[in-house]
């Protein structure tokens, strides 16, 4: 509805007759020429006599107008214009004195010139991707209430290009600003970052307030820039922005502005602004950002070496621009020459300059905001071994207390010199970024410095580790003296301690290694002793066996030979069931063995025979296999301490299952009986769970055994317990190939969806743990559709599993 006809003017009784003669409402036409209604409607009415030119061309294209008719409507527009010559300075009108706020009721002083010295930088004509990012900020503009006028903070790590994509934003989004467009760079990473009170003063003069009509005082000064947007089509790009407390007087209250606010940090504190963290390129915008500067045919002559350097580069925009800037600069070098010198870490920050852009200096400006606690925290996490660290790890390396080094990895977060890791708490560097730390390292802290971090945090490091891992010990006594280096912040349970050593992996192996190339013999093999028992859980892990080799070296180091002989046997067994190296399992085994005897060790003897027969199976030599077996048992059979008995529960598992596959399943079947018969009866002095894996293993190789003999149906029970306990003991290495197992026996039951579904959680398993069974359960699967296909008849191929491979997880 309108609200009111035009009172005089030649420029708004024209616009008013167009409107009505288009048949328009005064909102209609608002809302398609991107102007307020209240600005419309001083325009009519004759309140704003000459609106800029790209206000009139706005409307000229809502109104459909030809040529002709918009050139007559900027003309009537130019006359209601102010020349300079009849501009004056206006005052503001007289408002209330005391506390509050004294500008909501002041009159803002007129304009005084259309031209102002905050114009928009200029856009980057390469400027590449970011489509996402400017698409949501499109959608702020046309979604615009100047109830509520948006302010987006596009914040992110140095280098990222937030500036140029501010910049590419505010040009795109100018004609929907037709009152104009204001950039102003904050210097927030100036020694003295540019006052809020100096900063208000200059956008005040930039919309046309005369100098001498500006308040003195922040708070009122902030007050008319309130009351000037009001009414005004304007974007603002406030640049480089220190914290929230010097945005904050800066922002609209209300009004149809668009605020856009680029900041190395989040800005966390501001209410109600759409934030845009600016990622990393990938690849192939990487690429795309070096064809825009130095063109297609370079890049196509050689399009490795352009991917290779946006890999080099870390896909960080400004890393990626210096580079290609320098190849622009070089027409005849070649992008792989770069590459190479890339390639070297020891050069790669210096290579990546070109004129007065430099990566180093990027970060450097980060890294001078920080205090000096925040600094020793960065520079001591690039010390940490692996992808990312954890804040335990960043404490003890700067030798600071976790508390403390919590908020300093918050800060370093905020300052975008560290990402956190989405789900946990951990945190990560940018390639670039941790060269730059390990340039600061190197820099600011001496060697002494460097070597006492990372003693202190490799001794706190195996200690936890050790105390961890024997939580999987069934012998263990929570008690023990000596062990988690920090009880109150200890893992409760094996969830918790499998967790943790899981994440800190690279940390605690890393120390590891580091402790034996110290000399400190000891602590490895207490390690790896540890290890022992949580090794079961984890056989996809691939590290056992350079932990167990470790520990041999270090025992031969020590002089102690049953610690090798020990050793070596947890080695042979890393080579054939995690590593499936058979060849070296059995030359391992066979040292143990000779060592054992040497000692008359009947323990670690029956050990070694039979980990030298999984080996042999493993080559295909099942015969043998089956004659070390009997060997083991005999040896063990003089031995009644519970350890031997758990030796040989093991053993008659594996002689049971090279029985049936060389074709007597009967015999399998009996002594797989005989291991059921000792499970149930107990061993004394070990732990009922422990004895409940033992049998779950035992099940799983009778329900196999049945399966070889054709008993499909007796054949499930014992299956599907041996998945279910093996699963409740989170070992997965164990419960898939059963899992697998079950689905065969399901298939030859007939029982099609349910095979389906078993037999597809067993291979994506399998897959998922590069266990070598994933291609048979992928041939199962076959069958499957195979039997489908042939309209429901029964399978014809004889059962294939597990009763004619090797049971290559061990029990």
């Amino acid at each position: 509805m309108d609200t009111g006809t035009p009172a005089g003017g030649d420029f708004g009784a024209h616009l008013h007759a167009l409107r009505t003669g288009a048949g328009l409402s005064q909102a209609e036409l608002a809302q398609s020429a991107g102007v307020s209604v209240r600005g419309l409607l001083d325009m009519e009415r004759g309140r704003s006599r000459g609106p800029q030119r790209r206000t009139v061309q706005a409307l000229a294209a809502a109104l459909r107008l030809d040529a002709a008719a918009a050139r007559e409507l900027e003309r009537l527009a130019s006359l209601g214009r102010p020349r300079p010559a009849d501009v004056k300075a206006a005052r503001p009108a007289a408002g209330p004195t005391g506390t509050g706020d004294t500008t909501t009721s002041r009159t803002p002083p007129a304009r005084t010139a259309a031209h102002h010295t905050l114009t928009l930088p200029r856009d980057l004509s390469d400027f590449t991707a970011r489509g996402p990012a400017l698409d949501r900020l499109r959608a702020l503009v046309e979604d615009l209430d100047p109830a509520r006028p948006p302010i987006a903070v596009v914040c992110g790590q140095p280098g990222l290009g937030k500036t140029a994509f501010a910049v590419h934003a505010a040009h795109t989004l100018a004609p929907h600003f037709p009152d104009g467009q204001f950039a102003l760079d904050l210097r927030g990473m100036d020694p003295r970052p540019l006052a809020p009170r100096d900063a208000l003063a200059r956008l005040l003069r930039a919309l046309g307030i005369p100098a001498d009509a500006i308040p003195a005082d922040t708070e009122d000064r902030s007050g008319l820039l309130r009351s000037v947007l009001r009414e005004r089509r304007v974007l603002l790009l406030l640049d480089n922005a220190a914290g929230e407390d010097q945005v904050r007087p800066l922002l609209p209250g209300h009004g149809p502005t668009l605020t856009l606010v680029t900041s190395r940090h989040a800005l966390a504190g501001l209410e109600a602004v759409h934030r845009t963290e600016l990622a990393l390129l990938r690849r192939e915008e990487a690429v795309e950002l070096i064809v825009r500067v130095i063109g297609p045919e370079r890049v196509r002559s050689e399009a490795q070496a352009a991917r290779d350097l946006a890999e080099l580069c870390g896909h960080l925009p400004l890393a990626v621009r210096i580079a290609a800037q320098r190849l622009a600069a070089r027409p005849g070098e070649r992008l792989a020459k770069l590459a190479g010198r890339l390639a070297a870490h020891e050069d790669r920050l210096d290579a990546l300059r070109t004129g007065s852009l430099q990566v180093r200096a990027a970060f450097a400006l980060s890294y001078r905001q920080l205090d000096e606690a925040t600094r020793t925290v960065f520079r001591r996490a690039a010390l940490a071994d692996g992808p990312d660290v954890s804040p335990e790890t960043a404490a003890l390396l700067a030798g600071l207390p976790p508390r403390r080094t919590a908020r300093c990895a918050q800060d370093l977060t905020d300052a975008g010199l560290l990402q956190p890791h989405p789900t946990s708490d951990r945190y990560r560097f940018h390639d670039l970024l941790h060269l730059f730390a390990i340039e600061q390292t190197a820099e600011e802290d001496t060697p002494a410095d460097i070597t006492a971090a990372r003693t202190r945090t490799d001794a706190w490091m195996l200690r936890r580790a050790a105390a961890a891992a024997q939580l999987f010990n069934p012998d263990h006594q929570p008690d023990t003296p000596g062990g988690d280096p920090d009880p109150a912040t200890a893992p409760a349970g094996q969830e918790q301690a499998h967790a943790w050593l899981e994440a800190e992996r690279a940390q605690w192996l890393a120390a590891f290694h580091r402790a034996q190339a110290a000399g400190r013999h000891q602590q490895v093999l207490d390690t790896a002793e540890a290890m022992h028992w949580f090794s079961d859980r984890v056989l996809h892990w691939e590290l056992w066996a350079e932990v167990f080799g470790r520990a041999v070296d270090s025992a031969r180091a020590l002089g102690s030979r049953r610690d090798e002989t020990v050793h070596l046997n947890y080695l042979a067994w890393a080579h054939t069931t995690c590593r499936h190296d058979h060849t070296t399992a059995l030359s391992t085994a066979q040292a143990a063995l000779a060592l054992a005897r040497e000692s008359d060790d009947r323990l670690q003897a029956g050990w070694a025979l039979n980990y030298a027969a999984r080996a042999l199976n493993g080559l295909g030599r099942t015969d043998q296999a089956i004659a070390h077996l009997h060997q083991a048992a005999d040896c063990l059979s003089h031995r009644s301490d519970a350890q031997s008995r758990l030796a040989e529960l093991s053993t008659l598992n594996l002689l049971g299952q090279h029985l049936r596959q060389v074709g007597r399943p009967d015999e399998a079947l009996a002594i797989h009986r005989r291991s059921e018969a000792l499970c149930r009866a107990g061993i004394p002095g070990k732990p009922h769970e422990l004895i409940s894996l033992y049998r779950a293993s035992v099940q799983r190789h009778i329900g196999n055994d049945l399966a070889a003999l054709h008993r499909w149906e007796e054949a499930e029970a014992p299956l599907r317990h041996a998945v279910a306990r093996f699963e409740a003991a989170r070992m997965p290495a164990w419960s898939e190939p059963v899992r697998l197992d079950l689905g065969i026996v399901l298939r030859h039951l007939h029982r099609t969806g349910e095979a389906r579904r078993t037999l597809t959680a067993a291979h994506d398993a399998l897959v998922g743990l590069n266990h070598p069974r994933q291609l048979e359960a992928a041939a199962q699967l076959l069958l499957l559709d195979e039997a489908g296909r042939a309209d429901g008849n029964s399978p014809t191929a004889g059962h294939t599993g597990s009763m004619s491979r090797p049971d290559l997880n061990g029990d």
